[in-house]
């Protein structure tokens, strides 16, 4: 008579007192799993954060802002082939015609990048190398929701006057003012000439991991800066749409810079635009990369833990030889033993990522209170993610111990020594 029944809760108790009486062996069975699991969970964490940060830093600067720049702009640059090195610079001119042709369209201000001068800040024998030196127009501020700590911004009057004027980061005050209270007001030198410092910058709350790069900036009128450099014609704009037109004020840009251009019908644009939600795209294209690169090492050090299962539980059913012949003696059929050490692989390898699971926590706490810009949160589709993983890598290595041990003939297993 067959009253052998199984139970699963008895094979998770028979693998966990496995466990006890063999803590190293089972240590470093699990050992990969818990390795391979940490490693996705971690990075999944790290990224997760890094793309709050990255968010954050778009939404400070205007969620409904469109940049547009003659070059392939954003973080995902490539090689520039001769068609896109040659294509001309934008005008300032376009910057009007979108401001009095588009309705969906709120502001436009420009960003001249002054690159051929050198760009060192000096005051009283100190000196600031590292400074991001750029031409605004008066609008920049409302357009990137600029805060000052200090002084006033740029305004029409020094733009139009071409005023030897400059707005600083808190960066630049820190390096060249670092003993004084007051700094609107300084002379610093540029290029050979004395600007005045009308205005110091808050710092923004969020940056990306360690600082914000408007931190090293130097802001000069938009025309200062053209005099200062008139090699330099780089000219980037950047265009607020109104609230809730973002897109709409996407097509009339481009339909009015490829009037303004002279772009054919069917031809491909020779600038390029940039919004907000595209930036982000691209950052999850080139952190996707990483993922795929986490995932690799994830999988190969799961292949070395699952060996390292099926190795432990072809030890185990020699081990309990005996065993399985007085369980098949009671009426325990096949289908019943291969269901028990599947189960006792899967509690191995599910305990495995748990453990992955819990080091990956701490890991990313550690990141936080180190990197307090990096906001790394474990997202809940990783943890599940993560020991489901493990418990499917003990089921698919359990497989052949399992059926090895419902294979063996009882007699033979009660004979056994």
């Amino acid at each position: 008579m067959k009253s052998y029944k199984f139970r699963p809760g008895e094979a998770v108790v028979i693998a966990l007192g496995s466990m006890r009486a063999h803590k190293f062996r089972s240590f470093l069975t699990i050992l990969g799993i818990v390795i391979g699991v940490m490693t996705v969970i971690v990075v999944a964490s790290l990224l997760t954060g890094a793309r709050k940060g990255v968010i954050a830093l778009i939404e400070q600067y205007g969620s409904n802002n469109i940049y547009a720049f003659h070059y392939s702009t954003g973080p995902s640059i490539r090689s520039r082939d001769r068609d896109e090195i040659r294509r001309k610079p934008l005008r300032p001119e376009d910057g009007e015609a979108i401001l009095a042709r588009a309705d969906a369209v709120e502001d436009v201000a420009n960003i001249g990048y002054v690159w051929r001068i050198d760009r060192t800040l000096a005051y009283q024998g100190a000196t600031y190398k590292q400074a991001y030196l750029q031409g605004v127009t008066p609008s920049y501020a409302r357009v990137a929701s600029l805060n000052l700590r200090e002084g006033r911004f740029i305004n029409e009057i020094d733009d139009q006057h071409q005023r030897d004027v400059i707005v600083v980061g808190v960066n630049v005050v820190e390096a060249l003012f670092p003993h004084l209270n007051r700094i609107v007001g300084r002379q610093i030198k540029l290029s050979g000439k004395m600007f005045e410092v009308i205005g110091v910058l808050e710092q923004r709350k969020s940056g990306f991991f360690i600082e914000n790069e408007e931190d090293n900036v130097a802001f000069i009128p938009y025309r200062t800066a053209r005099k200062l450099s008139p090699e330099d014609e780089s000219l980037m704009l950047v265009i607020r749409a109104r609230s809730g037109q973002l897109w709409q004020a996407l097509n009339q840009t481009e339909e009015i810079l490829r009037r303004q251009r002279g772009i054919g019908f069917g031809e491909p644009n020779d600038f390029d635009l940039k919004t907000a939600d595209k930036f982000a795209e691209q950052f999850d294209n080139i952190t996707g990369t990483l993922g795929l690169v986490a995932i690799a090492i994830s999988g190969i050090a799961l292949l070395v833990g699952g060996i390292g299962v099926m190795n432990i539980m072809l030890v185990t059913v020699t081990e309990r030889t005996r065993e399985i012949g007085v369980r098949k003696a009671v009426g325990a059929r096949r289908r019943d033993i291969i269901s028990q050490f599947l189960c006792e692989a899967m509690t191995l390898t599910s305990l495995g990522g748990i453990v992955g699971v819990a080091l990956a926590a701490g890991i990313s706490q550690a990141a936080r209170f180190f990197i307090p810009e990096l906001p790394a949160s474990i997202p809940l589709w990783a943890v599940g993610a993560g020991v489901a993983v493990a418990t499917v890598t003990g089921l698919i290595f359990g497989v052949w111990p399992a059926r090895k041990a419902a294979r063996m003939e009882p007699t033979e297993c009660l004979r056994y020594e």
